[in-house]
């Protein structure tokens, strides 16, 4: 092991190529901007995007082995236990381009929240601990509460609130929900200020490597 000086483990992140199956036949590598960061024990499988500062915590698994491409825009935070995952052959339309996946600028994921494809997230989105967001779209602004689920095709408006605990899997549903209380507002965009920082902040700390096990990333 290198870096003595500062952190170190014997387990890394894993970036990968997807396998070759009949559903998905052509293995691509992730496409990851040098100025994100991937913690320890986090894997980034398949037709992977992952833009400028985006900071990926421990224990977050990205795997476009089976519905793909996956897109992570700039500035977004996927905080410890996030799950990535896509259906074959399930995709939505984002500016002309399909996707499985596709996640805007600066959306924060908390822990252990799972999104799966087919689905959008806009811009400056917050999505709650353990909440699940799954075929949906989801307008900029919104903020989804923990242990909430949103699915169904359904489309949220943009600063749209759904609350803790709440199933929005119609469309009518997601029609009644109220805008995000000022409160929650404040709170996303205290937690975009605080894991703004961890991209460069851990990459000084682990060094030129940029990876606790000592390998060039």
């Amino acid at each position: 092991m290198t870096n003595q000086s500062g952190p170190y483990n014997i387990y890394s992140y894993f970036i990968g190529a997807n396998p070759s199956t009949s559903f998905n036949p052509n293995p691509i590598f992730p496409k990851i901007k040098r100025t994100a960061f991937l913690s320890p024990f986090t894997s980034v499988i398949g037709d992977v995007t992952i833009r400028d500062r985006t900071y990926v915590a421990p224990f977050v698994s990205i795997r476009a082995d089976e519905g793909s491409p996956f897109y992570i825009d700039r500035d977004c935070n996927l905080q410890d236990g996030v799950i990535l995952h896509g259906l074959k052959n399930k995709q939505v339309d984002v500016n002309g381009k399909k996707y499985s996946i596709y996640i805007g600028p600066r959306v924060s994921c908390a822990h252990g929240s799972l999104i799966h494809g087919p689905c959008e997230i806009q811009q400056e989105v917050f999505v709650g601990f353990k909440a699940i967001v799954y075929n949906a779209q989801i307008g900029e602004g919104s903020f989804i509460s923990t242990n909430a689920l949103v699915t169904g095709g359904v489309t949220l408006k943009p600063h749209s609130f759904v609350p803790p605990g709440a199933h929005i899997d119609t469309q009518d549903k997601a029609n009644s929900l109220s805008k995000v209380p000022i409160s929650e507002v404040e709170f996303a965009k205290e937690v975009q200020r605080v894991n703004k920082e961890f991209p460069s902040s851990y990459s000084f700390l682990f060094g030129k490597t940029k990876c606790s096990c000592g390998l060039a990333y």
